[in-house]
């Protein structure tokens, strides 16, 4: 019989609903449970792209034997982690307090009726194995400790490990001054972990940090920018791309972005999309454009909604393997690949060296361009490059008669806005006005259905919205309006931006120590409120809302959003300034404090040329388009056939220039980052 999964909008919990455990939801039906029968909880924390939740699933929740202790001796509770990231960034922190080591997925925290944890502890197997002890002997133990001790942990008493969460959160330091000196330490430290063989930051396990690389890309120092690019070039080379199909993997296994671990995410692509678009406005380099052409193909074609929203994940697995649906054998690919097709496939692919995928599977890398295999064998590249297109496009077709990996088909408001932010910068840079279409109608959509009465949801599926917003939710759709501005001005528009800012600072924003915690301050009572200031798989949430409000507080004159961005920055910079590392959004952020939040505001018929320009050479400066017609700021616009540009910011607006771009840059260089 299914278990309480079975009604769940979540396909992770859905994917349990069949186990013999008695899953319950996250809710109160379960803790009252707890409280009468006398059980402590058993919480399971995973994802539906996670290979070795599959692998615990398989082994233990799955088999009765297990599942009738577990019923037997606890209250389960299976949580998706990408549904309820608050969970989840509480008892992460709670694993690495009791384990005194980083935790990750799936999550295994034991908890009493208060929702306070004791024990906690990563992947089980069923029985020991890879110096871990087997799972069934784990419960054993746990029950054990729980009845011997359990006066004590359910004493209101019992307050150490939530003491020390609470300890964690960042705490205003007296006499703290903002200065720019973190971004240049910040920016010393990704210079001395670079890679400067294979690109990116420090050893295997390699993941994309996005935030990062735009750091970098924003650096007035050409040889930072050349890390950026070096690193964008060897991931979209390696096997973290997919080179067949298009689209980037969560992070790779080893250090030359050869082989990842196979999930497709969502939040890395929008990102990653946006940074190759860029790359190639900086270059010139096709092979950045075409890098984002495939990663915006693939999520059109594979993650859309029929709501035009877009989905999660895709898994990691297929047919019980992870990687299975990507990997080729010789024989497999000569036979479908004849002649000069084939010889492209083979060399370019990587398929002539020796197997890099468990030894005897090949994993598609671009081992060769089609101009360095055209060099190598005296061809014309244009016939090059025609082979391998067409033999791409063939084990396409082959691979999509494969068994495919599952698709997490939830869909995420903040996942979303970074996917949304993705393509409208990359149309803006590559003028593609197919994804800056694109961008906007998956806008609307979040507004249509996420936005309610003042307030965002943070997951739809099955036809239905639920769960109130988390602070990413509304800091990067805050974000993602902004980039549509900046592509198209419109008064609705900004007056959306406006909403979700109010929205933003009333329902998150610690008005007495400043900052912003993760959930709204009506959320059900948790043993600690978060406010998070690192970067992790995702932006930092208080990063982003910093940034954001100090662009739309210079572009409004709300001088309101400029002083909670400032608070914000002011609460953590105790820690940037000692430590910036993992920082990265809070100190992009500063970044725009330190020169003042400029905007730069355009009209006229070379308004998007200047903006081109400004995106190079400024990026600290937020610019948007307004048009003729645009009423909020009609009053500064020039007569026609002029092109006007204004800088304003917290230090107020500049004297307007008219058709004078180099005029117009000398303000925005003598307004740059102090």
């Amino acid at each position: 019989m299914p278990n309480r999964l079975k009604d769940e909008t979540s396909p992770y919990l859905r994917q349990h609903a069949e186990n013999p455990v008695d899953w319950y939801p996250w809710g109160e039906e379960a803790w009252e449970e707890s409280a009468r029968s006398g059980r402590p909880v058993l919480l399971s924390i995973g994802y539906a792209a996670c290979h070795w939740c599959h692998v615990m699933a398989h082994e233990s929740f799955e088999d009765p034997g297990t599942a009738e202790q577990m019923n037997r001796d606890f209250v389960n509770i299976k949580v998706d982690r990408e549904e309820r990231p608050d969970l989840d960034l509480i008892y992460q922190t709670a694993h690495q307090i009791l384990a005194r080591r980083g935790g990750g997925w799936p999550l295994t925290v034991f908890l009493t009726a208060q929702k306070v944890p004791f024990a906690a502890g990563t992947y089980f197997p069923r029985t020991s194995r890879f110096g871990l002890p087997g799972f069934t002997e784990l419960l054993q133990r746990i029950r054990g400790f729980y009845d011997e001790h359990r006066e004590s942990l359910e004493s209101p008493d019992n307050r150490q490990v939530v003491d020390i969460l609470e300890s964690l959160s960042p705490k205003r330091k007296e006499g703290t001054s903002l200065s720019q000196a973190p971004v240049g330490t910040f920016l010393a430290h990704l210079r001395e972990v670079f890679d400067h063989e294979y690109g990116g930051f420090g050893g295997a396990p390699k993941f994309p940090h996005s935030q990062g690389l735009s750091f970098l890309l924003d650096s007035s120092e050409a040889s930072d920018r050349e890390m950026a690019l070096l690193t964008l070039r060897k991931m979209a080379r390696g096997g973290l791309f997919d080179q067949i199909g298009g689209g980037f993997a969560r992070y790779s296994v080893d250090d030359r972005w050869e082989i990842p671990h196979f999930e497709k995410m969502l939040y890395d692509n929008g990102p990653l999309l946006g940074l190759y678009a860029r790359a190639h406005a900086l270059t010139g380099d096709s092979f950045f454009r075409d890098v984002a052409i495939r990663t915006a193909d693939w999520a059109s074609r594979e993650m859309r909604s029929p709501e035009g929203l877009y989905f999660s994940s895709l898994d990691a697995d297929s047919e019980g393997e992870e990687g299975r649906f990507y990997r080729w054998n010789r024989r497999e690919v000569e036979e479908a690949l004849p002649g000069r097709e084939g010889q492209a496939a083979v060399a370019c692919f990587g398929f002539d060296r020796p197997p890099n995928f468990e030894g005897h599977h090949w994993h598609a890398i671009l081992a060769r361009t089609a101009e360095e295999w055209a060099t190598e064998k005296g061809l014309p590249v244009a016939e090059a490059a025609e082979a391998l297109e067409k033999a791409r496009e063939k084990l396409f077709r082959l691979r999509s008669t494969r068994v495919r990996p599952g698709l997490d088909d939830k869909i995420l408001t903040s996942w979303n806005a970074l996917w949304a932010k993705g393509l409208l910068e990359a149309g803006r840079y590559l003028k593609r006005e197919d994804w800056t279409r694109e961008g906007r109608e998956i806008l609307r959509g979040i507004r249509q259905h996420m936005w309610k009465d003042g307030r965002l949801f943070a997951v739809r599926g099955g036809g239905r919205s639920r769960l109130g917003g988390y602070l990413d939710d509304y800091a990067f759709l805050l974000e993602a309006l902004l980039e549509e501005l900046s592509s198209e001005f419109s008064v609705e528009t900004l007056d959306f931006a406006v909403s979700v800012a109010r929205a933003l600072c009333d329902l998150f924003e610690d008005t007495e120590e400043g900052g912003f915690f993760f959930t709204a301050r009506d959320h059900e009572k948790l043993p600690v409120r978060n406010k998070p200031g690192h970067d992790q798989s995702l932006p930092s949430g208080n990063g982003s809302a910093v940034r954001g409000l100090l662009r739309l507080g210079s572009l409004t004159g709300e001088t309101a959003f400029l002083d909670s961005a400032s608070r914000a920055l002011q609460l953590f910079a105790g820690l940037f300034n000692e430590r910036p590392e993992g920082f990265d959004t809070l100190l992009s952020a500063l970044s725009v404090w330190g020169a003042g939040a400029p905007v730069g505001i355009l009209w006229g018929p070379e308004a998007e040329m200047w903006q081109g320009r400004a995106a190079i050479n400024a990026p600290f400066v937020w610019t948007v388009r307004a048009g003729a017609g645009v009423a909020v700021l009609e009053k500064s616009a020039p007569p026609a056939g002029i092109t006007r540009g204004t800088l304003c910011g917290s230090f107020g607006c500049l004297l307007p220039v008219d058709n004078d771009i180099e005029q117009f840059f000398k303000g925005v260089t003598e307004h740059g980052p102090q």
